[in-house]
């Protein structure tokens, strides 16, 4: 993997994650606030190491399946994001001790491993060098949805007024959402056409079969149905948001707009998620979804600026100390 250096790094940011798109936006939500040209790397571990991540033995890099190794000049800054992206994160740190690693989400090994970790609240975890934000770090900032805006237009423009997007998820280990779950929320969105233009997007959670019950059930109606990539624009449209009560990151990406956003119930959600969602209530920013879209203001939420900002002075505290030996 190439030997230790000490010297000048590259003046760069790597994002390292194994490729899901939620991962790595939580690394380009932080690394996009910062004036560091950004490199990413998606990586491709084979079993049996991928398995038994975050432990590694020998090497990380010798057990990549292929793709873009991760190669000297190491980089300034390194922000990794699920358990696959730990032994590369803590392999470079061991080659390059002057690189700042920041690790987002609970690295389920200790903290002291990385610089800077930044978790969701709801995690409990604490130490000198974790920097708790309320959810995760995302994407979504006033120019974003500004320019969103405009790439949009000819999309949405057309839409009915008010219009509400419609974020829906999946189960997961806490929530379930299955075909009763589907044909429910199905029904309230049909009602909900009614008074609102609807702009509806699904995840990869969803299922085949719940996306089917769901999408049947707006069939009739003049719902826009949004499948591409992202859902900025959906959220640059929007006069208000619902979003289904399993996805931290969309909550997130939603309270982000300083839109009214409504948290559709699902059965499960207790623990780590009912303390998110309490969170984001008292914070004024979402309220549960109770059969009506409500207006209101808030502060929008920008936990991804308070976290950068950490990370700024990390480096900001390093190029000091380097000055300071020259």
């Amino acid at each position: 993997m190439g030997s230790k250096v000490t010297g000048d790094l590259a003046e760069n940011c790597w994002i390292v994650t194994e490729g899901a798109a939620g991962m790595e936006n939580q690394c380009l939500g932080l690394a996009e606030r910062l004036s560091l040209p950004i490199r990413i790397f998606r990586l491709s571990v084979r079993p049996p190491w991928r398995w038994i991540a975050p432990i590694s033995l020998g090497s990380p890099f010798a057990h990549l399946a292929g793709g873009d190794v991760p190669v000297p000049p190491w980089p300034r800054l390194l922000i990794g994001c699920g358990r696959q992206s730990i032994p590369f994160s803590r392999a470079v740190k061991r080659a390059s001790p002057r690189t700042i690693t920041v690790q987002t989400q609970h690295p389920r090994v200790d903290p002291r491993a990385f610089d800077l970790v930044v978790p969701p609240e709801h995690d409990g975890l604490t130490g000198p060098n974790v920097f708790p934000i309320l959810g995760s770090p995302n994407r979504v900032t006033p120019e974003r949805l500004a320019e969103a805006r405009r790439e949009f237009a000819l999309r949405f423009d057309n839409v009915r007024s008010p219009r509400l997007a419609v974020l829906i998820g999946g189960a997961n280990r806490t929530y379930r959402f299955g075909e009763t779950e589907a044909r429910a929320l199905g029904e309230t969105l049909r009602a909900l056409s009614r008074d609102h233009g609807l702009m509806v997007t699904a995840s990869r959670r969803t299922g085949a079969r719940e996306h089917a019950i769901l999408f049947d059930a707006l069939r009739e109606t003049d719902a826009h149905i949004w499948d591409g990539a992202g859902i900025i624009g959906l959220l640059a449209w929007a006069d208000a948001i619902l979003v289904t009560a399993d996805s931290v990151n969309m909550a997130c990406e939603a309270g982000a707009t300083g839109k009214p956003v409504h948290i559709y119930p699902l059965p499960g959600g207790a623990g780590k998620f009912q303390h998110f969602h309490e969170a984001l209530e008292r914070r004024g920013v979402s309220r549960p979804y109770k059969g009506t879209i409500e207006r209101w203001s808030y502060a929008r939420l920008d936990e991804t600026g308070r976290a950068a900002a950490r990370v700024r002075a990390l480096l900001d505290e390093d190029a000091r100390a380097s000055d300071m030996k020259a």
